[in-house]
């Protein structure tokens, strides 16, 4: 079983998207049982909170259901999920502060979602943009970008390579 945490600010807009994009997308590829997954934020004022409703909106349009309420990061969270993955590069650099700077496989979870797109790789653009203070259109660009790298993140399940180096 892979364990993944999506990763943003508030665990109210990008990443409880990245969650429940992932869920759809393992659900369609039969894969839901081998991939666990769940979000959270680097910072707790929003916890116990549902999702945004415009970013369940936006998800609702495409038949993604978008679930939970809303958590703080903990620290047993870096030992029980195999991978972090952060909407942008100021989540990593939150993450990578409360880990010892030595500690270098718990560091080596930490990464930024749209590594897993080539496309955005390529381009070197790997932040998901946070659309909490935006128009209605930065939600469908959150979704265009997770979705994405969800899929990328599955082909290198399926591939056995994505917990490799």
């Amino acid at each position: 079983m892979t364990r993944l945490l999506f990763v943003c600010m508030g665990n109210i807009c990008r990443s409880p998207t990245a969650e429940g994009v992932m869920v759809h997308l393992l659900r369609e590829a039969g894969m839901a049982e081998s991939v666990q997954v769940d979000s959270a934020g680097t910072g707790g004022w929003h916890a116990g909170e549902p999702p945004d409703a415009r970013a369940a909106n936006a998800a609702a349009r495409r038949g993604i259901v978008l679930t939970g309420a809303a958590r703080q990061i903990r620290p047993e969270d870096f030992a029980d999920y195999d991978l972090l993955l952060c909407a942008d590069a100021a989540n990593v650099r939150d993450l990578l502060h409360l880990l010892p700077a030595d500690d270098v496989a718990m560091r080596a979870k930490v990464r930024r979602l749209r590594e897993f797109d080539p496309a955005s790789a390529a381009l070197g653009d790997l932040d998901v943009p946070d659309p909490y203070y935006g128009g209605p259109r930065g939600f469908d660009t959150v979704l265009d970008h997770v979705t994405a790298a969800c899929e990328g993140v599955i082909a290198q399940v399926r591939a056995g390579t994505l917990l490799r180096g």
